[in-house]
This record gives C-alpha cells, structure tokens and sequence, in this order.
C-alpha cells in the first residue's frame, strides 16, 4: 500500500489513529479498561462505540500498544521511542492485526465492506501467532462494515476466543450488529467531545481558525470536523446562513449559487451534494432548537444567533422547522439515489423551506 492508497480507518487530511500520541476527552473509558486490566478481568472482547470521529480509534490503538508493551498499570500512554510504539506506527507489529476494509486494485477504490475472507486471516493471525506466545491483539475498524457471513465468522471466533488474544472492536453504530456479538464483548462507550477538548485535538492538528464553529457544527466529532475544514464546510454553512438572512423575501440567486456547487463531482475528501444537504440539515437542527432553547452558543457563521432567534421564536416554529428538516432531507437523499440531478434536488428543498418562513419569522 502507497501512502497516496486511501484507507477506510482514516479521515481525508488528518494522520492516521496509530500516530495520535493520547486519547482527549475519554479518561471514564480508559480508567475503565485499566481496572479491569488491573483486576486480572481484561475480558477477550472489546466494543468501543459512539458517534463516528469522537476518538474510538485512537483509543483502540491505544488500547493495543499498551497491552502489547505491557505498559504501565496508572496510564495507557506509552512513550513513542518504545519498540512496540515504533512497530504499531509502522504496521510492522507482528502481535498485531487489523481488519479494515481493504482497497480493490480492480476499481480503484474501497471495498464496501468488510468480508468474511477478511475474518479468515484474522483467525489464521490467531493461529499462527499462537506458537510465539505471548498476548496478540486484533482491531477490528469498524465492526458495522462487516457483512452478514463475516459477523457470523466473527461470533464463531467470540464462542471460542482464542487463547492470549483480545479483539477490540470499533462501531459506529453498535446496534446494527448482532445481539450475540454484542453479548459477547464488553463495552467502552465514548460521548461527543466538548468545546474544549475538541480545541485541544483540533488546534495540533493545525485547525485554528474557525475551531469553536467546527466544533459546534461537528457535534463533538473530531472527524466530523476534519471533514468539514477539509470541504471549506464554515464557508458553505455561512452561505447557507446568508441565503436564511433575506428571507422571507429568499434571494434565488444566492440559493442558485448553493444549489449548483452540490452537482460537483465527489472526491476522496468528499461529495458536494452530501455536504450542502448535511449542512443544510444542520442549520435546521440548529434553527429547531433555537425555538426550544434559545440561540446556539457559539454561532457557526456570523449572525447566526440573531437569524434563528427571528426565524425560529417560539416551541410552534421549532417543530415546523424541525418536521421540515426530516421530510426534506429524507426526499433530497432518496433522489440522488437514484440519481436524480443534485442541483436540482438541493434548490428544491431551498424553494419548499422558503415557504415556511412567512409565517414564522419576526418582523
């Protein structure tokens, strides 16, 4: 693999989780592996779950270099100059195995999935490796990639963990595996960072400007942040806050100007449609609650808490606004599946919550 080879474990423009030198903002979930750790209860199967770019690779990775250093019992950290650290950064660890979806020469792109041939070779490292002794550690990024057979070659190997080996399991969305998966692993769950942590990972990652607003927009999601400096998402979400200032009058030439940079063509950092629809979709979410709870702090773009405080006054506007986010946003994606025109279908959506600014927004 070439360094130019995407890889489904990392986010476009950031380093991969192996190089993050400490976990942000999840010490609960780390001191609750040490003590289970410490307590000679370190369970042969980990689920590490929560929304997708909050830091659960990075704990993983963690996680492995310090079982395999034997680190420390008072810190998962283990210094950079370690023989194991420098082996995990290279992918040159042979205690250590990572199953991720892989990328098809064929194609020229990522696989879809994760299959049950990429389960195999997990079992044959167990195996294998067995002879050297020793703790093996697997990654498994992330779990809800694995089809139908690979889950089931999966819970074969959880019935029957293999001896000195523990898998550690990465999911976004933990409910989409199976309950006996499930049922067989122990489970570090990690929340959305806040503010400040999210400005203590983003600002070494070189996002200065605009980090407060990435992380509003973000959701806590690190990834999610990365993601949206690497597609100047700040700049489109303030164009979408721009479009909202003129209505109820809605300049059509501002919502053309959005409408048509969705048609441009998807790239490995991203797909313009998908950013403006979820944009879009986090303007309403926001606008919702402003009704509910007040202007968001800290604004996104500039005027955003005086925009949604007129558009969004009171409970009766925050569930129109929030209906209409659900309905259109649901329409909008199930078009561009069957690839209906996104410029289209963006300006659509534009035209349809113009209409429902009239009745709600203050003089």
């Amino acid at each position: 693999m070439t360094d130019e080879t995407p890889e489904s474990d990392r986010v476009p423009g950031a380093s991969h989780p192996r190089h993050a030198g400490a976990v942000i903002g999840h010490d609960a979930a780390a001191e609750d592996f040490l003590s289970a750790a410490q307590a000679q209860r370190l369970h042969h199967a980990w689920l590490i779950t929560g929304p997708r770019g909050v830091g659960k690779a990075t704990l993983a990775w963690q996680i492995a270099r310090w079982l395999l250093a034997e680190g420390r019992d008072d810190s998962l950290t283990v210094p950079s100059d370690d023989p194991v650290a420098r082996r995990v950064a290279a992918m040159s660890e042979p205690r250590l195995h990572l199953v991720r979806r892989g990328f098809d020469e064929k194609t020229g792109r990522l696989k879809a999935e994760i299959g049950v041939d990429d389960i195999r070779s997990l079992l044959s490292f167990f195996h294998m490796s067995a002879a050297e002794g020793g703790r093996r550690v697997a990654i498994v990024d992330a779990a809800d990639d694995m089809n139908g057979a690979a889950a089931n070659a999966l819970l074969k190997m959880l019935e029957e963990p293999p001896k000195g080996g523990v898998i550690l399991l990465i999911a976004h969305q933990p409910a989409r595996l199976l309950p006996t998966i499930r049922s067989r692993c122990r489970e570090l769950r990690l929340s959305p960072l806040s503010p400040d942590d999210m400005a203590r990972v983003l600002t070494p990652l070189g996002v200065d400007a605009g980090a407060d607003a990435l992380a509003a927009l973000s959701g806590g999601s690190v990834g999610e942040a990365l993601r949206l400096d690497g597609q100047d998402g700040l700049k489109v979400y303030a164009q979408i806050v721009d479009l909202f200032a003129t209505l109820p009058r809605f300049d059509r030439l501002k919502a053309r100007d959005l409408a048509e940079a969705a048609a441009g063509r998807a790239t490995a950092d991203g797909d313009p449609f998908d950013l403006r629809i979820t944009l879009l979709d986090r303007f309403l979410t926001r606008l919702a609650r402003a009704g509910l709870m007040g202007a968001p702090i800290p604004e996104a773009a500039p005027g955003e808490a005086a925009l949604m405080a007129r558009l969004c006054p009171d409970d009766d506007a925050a569930r129109i606004w929030a209906t209409a986010q659900a309905e259109l946003s649901a329409r909008a994606r199930s078009g561009r599946a069957v690839n209906l025109d996104p410029a289209a279908l963006v300006m659509d959506m534009l035209i349809q919550l113009a209409g429902l600014a009239p009745a709600h927004a203050k003089a």
